[in-house]
């Protein structure tokens, strides 16, 4: 009779895992309760290993249907569990290659190890950099993190940077000492071509948007709207690496798509409201639930947008950005289907990306089209300047 029964639930939890699944491919516009069923897949992973494990102590013939389930499912177990125990070779901090010292106060940057990157090699470095802290309840004394985020990105050795919620000043602030001019700073301060992707100008002329800093030179450019009443939106740049770095004799040109999908804008207090008490829950779940449906939708829609760009690419493409949701999700799921995850690829444990209050986030993704051998993957966990941990790559363009 036990066994009976936990046949029947063994048969449910694989029908649930494959509904789950399921529910990845469907677009929230469609139909918007699927995202909530897509959101379970770990789950159902989770309990589908748990009855192999039982099935192997009491009937190996069922433990097969399990076993086999997991098995064709693999992928998705690697989305949010990469296991990957052979790491590229990697070393220390190094100075950038070219360009003028940064002109910024020296601060105690973190310890961070790069990946060793060989001439015919291209390493991208991605990060969410929260403008910067230039918001009063994000700075601090003597604008000490801003200032040892900017200099940590000027002295990576990546030879792209794709940042997303970019800040600056290409004036210059005398309240701030110029501290927040960071396209002056990643770009020719650090020796490298830059693209600024501006949503937003505020009244003293800061800039707002997103930006693509390249060790190579940038030959074509371009950004990709997601409608007029977003701020959201995604940018390109073919950047050309010449012929002493591709070791083929020619130079190769590469695309770069750097993206910042729509976030669902839910503040902590009213998330840690609705956590604590039955109360709070009633009060702000209504809200918070809109707030969630809404960010779902559309940034389904901005996926479709921009892999049809990718699509249309004729080189290479790298893509980076903050997709602001979780690689059990119809975007993830969509990138997946057409280039090769960074950390699914070579991580090692789950990868998050997001320093805030839900641990465990992994939102920050860099996909690579199937021209690339993916080498490495690392997020910079050290760096703890910003709600967002930088995620690095390397790769190398298949012969």
């Amino acid at each position: 009779m036990r066994r009976s029964f936990a046949f029947k639930i063994t048969l449910l939890t694989l029908g649930w895992l494959l509904l789950a699944i399921a529910c990845e491919q469907v677009p929230a516009a469609a139909f918007w309760p699927v995202v909530f069923g897509a959101l379970t897949t770990p789950v159902a992973l989770v309990c589908t290993a748990l009855l192999a494990l039982y099935w192997l102590r009491r009937n190996w013939r069922v433990a097969v249907l399990p076993i086999v389930a997991l098995a064709l499912t693999w992928p998705h177990v690697q989305r949010g569990l990469a296991l990957h125990f052979v790491f590229p070779e990697m070393q220390g901090e190094t100075p950038p290659a070219g360009g003028r010292p940064v002109p910024l106060p020296k601060v105690a940057l973190p310890r961070s190890r790069f990946f060793a990157v060989h001439p015919h090699e291209v390493s991208l470095l991605s990060a969410n950099v929260r403008i910067f802290n230039v918001y009063a309840q994000l700075r601090e004394p003597n604008n000490a993190s801003s200032t040892g985020l900017i200099r940590w990105l000027a002295t990576s050795p990546a030879d792209v940077l794709c940042l997303q919620e970019f800040y600056n000043e290409p004036h210059g602030s005398r309240n701030d000492k110029d501290v927040f001019r960071s396209e002056e700073y990643l770009g020719r301060s650090s020796g490298r071509h830059s693209f600024v992707s501006v949503t937003l100008t505020n009244g003293i002329g800061a800039e707002f948007g997103l930006a693509i800093f390249s060790r190579f030179p940038i030959v074509r450019r371009g950004t990709i709207t997601f409608g007029k009443i977003s701020q959201n939106h995604a940018m390109w740049a073919d950047v050309v690496r010449p012929a002493a770095r591709t070791g083929r004799g020619r130079p190769d040109t590469i695309r770069v798509f750097n993206l910042h999908l729509q976030s669902m804008s839910m503040a902590d207090a009213d998330i840690a409201a609705a956590t604590e008490s039955r109360a709070g829950l009633r009060q702000k779940a209504p809200n918070l639930l809109r707030r969630f449906r809404n960010g779902a939708v559309a940034r389904g829609t901005q996926i479709d947008t921009v892999l049809a760009r990718v699509a249309r690419s004729p080189y290479p493409v790298l893509l980076a950005g903050d997709l602001n949701d979780l690689p059990y999700s119809y975007p993830y799921d969509q990138l997946a289907d057409h280039m090769q995850n960074a950390w699914a690829t070579v991580g090692l444990g789950i990868g998050a990306t997001y320093n805030g209050r839900l641990p465990g986030l992994r939102i920050d993704q860099q996909f690579a089209s199937k021209q690339w051998q993916v080498l490495g993957c690392q997020v910079h966990r050290e760096m703890k300047w910003s709600d967002h941990f930088p995620v690095e790559g390397l790769y190398r363009l298949r012969r």
